[in-house]
């Protein structure tokens, strides 16, 4: 399942499922629209990038290995970040 409500501005919140290794959480996207432009089959396109945070050991990702200098070599936190491009569903490009 997937949703988005406009955040006010710029800003949507995305909310969908994410599954990793066989665990799936439902998580929510803060996104930020990058701008609009027509691409080269005449589809107009829209921009977007935002990110967020989870923790590794929600989804069973457990494995770490110590380094030498004391550190872990994957933290808990992990930052997911998007770059996304869209468009309109039933749009008709040119080409």
């Amino acid at each position: 399942m997937c949703s988005s409500q406009h955040a006010g501005g710029d800003g949507f919140e995305v909310t969908g499922d994410l599954t990793i290794r066989g665990v799936t959480r439902e998580i929510t996207v803060p996104l930020e629209c990058t701008g609009t432009a027509t691409g080269v089959m005449g589809l107009k396109r829209v921009g977007f990038e935002g990110g967020t945070v989870i923790n590794r050991k929600d989804y069973g990702v457990s494995f770490n290995a110590v380094l030498e200098t004391g550190g872990v070599m994957v933290p808990e936190k992990i930052t997911l970040e998007f770059d996304l491009s869209a468009v309109r569903a039933g749009q008709r490009g040119t080409g």
